[in-house]
Order: structure tokens, then C-alpha cells, then sequence
């Protein structure tokens, strides 16, 4: 999987490269605060995981970097230009892509037009071109294979897919299109076990092609498995900013879990 994912990577990332740097990055909404302080750094070839309880700002990050919303205090850099997001475009433009938990697919569009969905390949420019259907057919299978999705039939309906596949093919998708950046909005979220391993699995795949990935989470043992560096948001601040060799599962799961707040309240209802 990883060398046919290498295969759509831009081959000129050096791992550890950095491709975005965030420097005391805050988000404002009149006077509601929803970030502050944030420092945050996405290199080539490796896993940043995100995580935060709701609220935590794990959203309105998202929104920043995937260019939704601009970020109104500090410094964002992308390839060491400073930079701000007018659109998601524009954060596609740079290699950014963004697979949020709803995943922007059409349940009972099929699997090889939710590939393209919004980057149909059309018979000519004019606005009532017909779409070239034999070669996306024949593209979605092709690349989903090289990628390692195998699905019984490219024309089903995206909806009768597992979780966990529909969640790949919306990476394989923005991989495909050029992604350098994978932003991944809580993708294991509502998965099993097994599927939740699926996933996992290809985003470890992503990072050893070359890709920068960020991982968006609440679940500090599916982040343990596939991070490099662990960044813990709560109220819109950094609580936790570890590298991997810097902290144990067992840390960050207390960290997430409310850490001293849970050692102070369970002092307060000891019996």
C-alpha cells in the first residue's frame, strides 16, 4: 500500500521537511476567543495528532488551515511563506486537503463519482459538456486498487460501503488529486475495531509515502498508534505538546481524560 500511495506523492518531500507552521496562531469571533496561542507544526513523512474534548478547538483549527476561516492572530506558514487562507481552494491549491467525519460524499451517488466528485472530467469546456464516464469508471478503478481499495463493483453506491472504506477512498481521493497535507477530521470516530484498523492503516501508509498528515481525535490509543508528535487543545489552548518519545500512551490518556482537574476531583469524593 505504501509504495502505491509513494507512487501519488509529490516525490520531492524530504521527511521531516516542514510544510505548515503555525507560530501563536488565535481565532477570534467578536469577543469570543475560540483559539489562542497555538504552535503547531506539520512535517513530510509524519502524523501530528490533534486532540481535544468538544469544545477543545479541534474544529476551528481545522477550519484555519483548510482555509474556511481566516486565523486573526499569529503567523501561518506553508512551505516557510507566511500565509492566509481566502478559501479551501486556495489550501488545495498548496497540497492541503481536507477529509472531514462526514466525509463530503454522496451516499447514493457510486463509488467512481464520488472520486470525482467536483473534479468530473468533461468532453470539452463549455458549461454543458457531457462527462467522460468510461475513463472515470476506469481511472476510480484503477487508482483505488493501486492505492489498495478493492471494491466488488466501481458503479455501487458509495452508501453500501463499510465506514472504514468509505473513509479511504475519501483519502485515496484527495491523495490522487495532489494532496501534500491530509487533514483527517476524527475518522475513526464512528468505526469498530476492525474498521478503525483499516483506517489507521492507511493513514500510517500516508505518512510513509511521504505525506504531512494531521490527525484530528478524541481517542488518545488510536493517536498512539500511528503519531509522531501530540498536541492536546482544551478551551482553545495548548495543554499538552510532546514529541512521541516524550510521552507514554498512559500520559496522554490522563492528559485527555482532565489529568489534574480528575486527580482533584477524585481527592475531593474520596470516601
Amino acid at each position: 500500500m505504501t509504495d502505491t500511495l509513494a507512487n501519488h506523492a509529490d516525490g520531492g518531500l524530504r521527511r521531516g521537511e516542514p510544510l505548515i507552521e503555525m507560530a501563536g496562531v488565535g481565532k477570534a469571533y467578536g469577543a469570543v476567543r475560540a483559539l489562542r496561542g497555538i504552535d503547531l507544526r506539520v512535517g513530510a513523512g509524519e502524523v501530528t495528532c490533534v486532540l481535544g474534548d468538544n469544545g477543545a478547538g479541534k474544529s476551528t483549527l481545522i477550519k484555519i488551515m483548510s482555509g474556511l476561516h481566516p486565523h486573526t492572530e499569529g503567523t501561518l506558514k506553508v512551505d516557510g511563506r507566511e500565509t492566509t487562507f481566502a478559501s479551501p481552494r486556495e489550501a488545495l491549491s498548496h497540497g492541503i486537503a481536507t477529509v472531514y467525519q462526514d466525509l463530503a460524499v454522496v451516499p447514493l451517488m457510486e463509488v467512481w463519482r464520488n472520486f470525482f466528485l467536483g473534479a468530473e472530467l468533461t468532453a470539452g469546456r463549455f458549461p454543458l459538456a457531457g462527462l467522460r464516464i468510461r475513463e472515470m469508471r476506469r481511472i476510480a478503478d484503477e487508482e483505488l486498487r493501486k492505492m489498495g481499495i478493492v471494491v466488488n463493483d466501481i458503479n455501487q453506491p458509495i452508501g453500501t460501503l463499510s465506514g472504514g472504506q468509505r473513509q479511504c477512498v475519501a483519502i485515496a481521493r484527495a491523495v490522487y488529486f495532489g494532496a501534500r497535507v491530509l487533514i483527517l477530521d476524527e475518522p475513526t470516530a464512528a468505526l469498530g475495531v476492525k474498521q478503525s484498523g483499516v483506517v489507521l492503516r492507511y493513514v500510517a501508509a500516508a505518512r510513509d509515502a511521504g505525506l504531512g498528515v494531521v490527525f484530528i481525535t478524541h481517542n488518545p490509543h488510536h493517536a498512539y498508534l500511528v503519531g509522531d508528535h501530540f498536541i492536546i487543545l482544551k478551551l482553545g489552548a495548548t495543554v499538552l505538546d510532546r514529541a512521541r518519545a516524550e510521552v507514554s500512551l498512559d500520559e496522554l490518556t490522563a492528559q485527555m481524560a482532565g489529568g489534574d482537574e480528575l486527580a482533584e476531583l477524585s481527592h475531593e469524593l474520596g470516601r
